[in-house]
């Protein structure tokens, strides 16, 4: 199937508002997904036998950076039986305040890999999924204070009374 193909499949299922947009350059195209509807989408690609993308591959958190006030989250989708790879990617604005976190739905009901990959990017971003079943730090102690890989993370210079070079 290809990625034309997908996306017809998608839009006849959702409608034409479930693709906010496309990228067709790079080594792989993505469909930009609107963000509150990714577990649909993602349970219709999965369970769809003309799709059939069993294995989330990847999922990360992007942080858009200070000046474009976005975040999002990047998913690699597979499909071993019928050897298809697809990205999606969905992304909100967000003041960047860490009381007010960018939030997305979760997949874990989807795909149990994503489990970790969300709480990885929970830990490392800041980004909140919405239904997870255990949205707690990952690779960070938990009295952690910010979210590293943000771009506008400053280091501490200490933590637990030990300088931190």
């Amino acid at each position: 199937m290809s990625f034309d193909e997908i996306k017809l499949l998608l839009t006849d299922k959702f409608g034409d508002s479930i693709i906010t947009g496309e990228e067709r350059t790079g080594m792989q195209p993505a469909l930009l997904i609107e963000a509150d509807r990714i577990a649909d989408v993602c349970l219709e690609l999965r369970n769809n036998p003309r799709t059939y993308f069993d294995f989330l591959s990847c999922l990360s958190g992007v942080d858009y950076g200070v000046e474009a006030g976005r975040f999002g989250v990047v998913y690699h989708l597979s499909s071993i039986p019928y050897n298809l790879q697809l990205v999606l990617k969905i992304s909100k604005p967000n003041d960047r305040d860490l009381e007010e976190l960018p939030s997305f739905p979760s997949i874990t009901s989807v795909y149990r890999a994503s489990d970790w990959h969300e709480r990885e990017a929970y830990d490392m971003l800041g980004i909140y999924f919405e239904g997870h079943p255990d949205l707690r730090r990952l690779l960070m102690p938990d009295d952690w204070e910010g979210f590293p890989l943000r771009k506008d993370y400053a280091n501490a210079e200490y933590y637990k009374g030990i300088k931190i070079d």
